[in-house]
């Protein structure tokens, strides 16, 4: 088969090597996806760069790629979830991920159904975002009536974070270029922030919660606009102590993400507020709730270009460049 494979971390980036490599075999509960789609993701430059090897540390050569659609070709031992033919798509689990490639090993907890209406690319751009939206509104607790701001709201995280909190009931403000306000207010959005107009800090405060995406220059202001006692999760800043031990990981690691974090941490706990980091993991049982959870409202994907897998580094470097208005995609086979 093929695939796009990464020899070593640079921290400058470097280009994915396309490889013939043999079909993945097969460990108990494992099924086999014929791979038709993948998204291309900010994390797979990350792992590139070598920036997530404390949290996940890889060994070379890397078959590359966070999620996928494909349809299932075989089953190991145990797996029961799926049919041969069923077409499923899922964040790959952290610790074995392998998207960019024709077929994909896959742990079968880790996917779900394709609701009949995605198409592939389609498709592809919902597992990673999905779960980010799921699993940072679980972190901060978040309940009916709460208030909640997403920052930068208008690419693909906000497409999907944006609809599960307005239908959870929270009252969601989000920010971005103005050409995309009504965009997001038929998502759910009750509150839409043009950038350029207005400052996010003199519009909102005393939030319940912020979901941050974009990172370290964004913090402290972010900070500022939450309640005392309300919670930010991070998608883009630094893990720290409490994320360490959330993810059950050695005393050795839980000090150097401690110290790693301690910033943000101590700007929190100057008005009593928390600190939240998350790498969203593999969950196909959250995936498969996501219909019921939206009810009549069908999942939005927003799809910006699509390249075949040959043309991974181009798929890369447009991610990498930033400034898109949907989910780069490969398509694959």
């Amino acid at each position: 088969m093929k695939a796009a494979v990464l020899t070593g971390y640079d921290k400058n980036g470097r280009a994915l090597e396309l490889r013939e490599l043999p079909v993945p075999e097969l460990a108990p509960g494992e099924v086999l996806v014929r791979v038709h789609a993948a998204g291309v993701n900010p994390l797979d430059n990350m792992v590139v760069r070598g920036e997530v090897k404390l949290i996940v540390p890889y060994r070379f050569p890397l078959v590359m790629g966070n999620e996928l659609v494909g349809t299932v070709e075989a089953l190991g031992d145990g797996a029961r979830r799926f049919a041969l033919g069923d077409r499923v798509y899922g964040r790959m689990p952290l610790a074995k991920i392998g998207a960019f490639a024709e077929y994909a090993a896959v742990g079968e907890t880790a996917l779900a159904k394709v609701p009949e209406y995605l198409s592939d690319e389609e498709a592809a751009c919902v597992p990673l975002t999905a779960l980010t939206a799921l699993q940072s509104l679980e972190l901060m607790g978040a309940k009916a009536g709460d208030s909640i701001f997403i920052s930068g709201g208008t690419g693909s995280l906000g497409a999907m974070a944006v609809p599960i909190a307005a239908v959870m009931g929270l009252e969601v403000a989000t920010n971005g270029n103005g050409s995309s306000e009504d965009r997001m207010r038929a998502l759910g959005a009750s509150t839409f922030i043009d950038y350029r107009k207005q400052d996010y800090v003199e519009v909102l405060s005393d939030v319940d919660h912020v979901l941050d995406t974009l990172g370290d220059r964004e913090l402290e202001r972010e900070f500022s606009v939450l309640r005392p006692g309300g919670t930010l999760v991070s998608l883009r800043g630094m893990p720290n102590g409490e994320f360490a031990r959330r993810s059950g990981f050695p005393l050795w690691k839980r000090l150097a993400f401690g110290m790693v974090g301690r910033t943000y941490d101590k700007m929190a706990a100057k008005r009593g507020q928390r600190h939240r980091f998350v790498f969203v993991h593999e969950d196909g049982a959250g995936l498969g709730k996501l219909p019921e959870l939206l009810g009549g409202r069908k999942i939005e994907a927003s799809v910006d270009k699509v390249f075949p897998l040959d043309e991974v580094n181009s798929a890369m470097e447009k991610v990498a460049a930033g400034g898109s208005k949907g989910k780069t995609i490969l398509r694959v086979c």
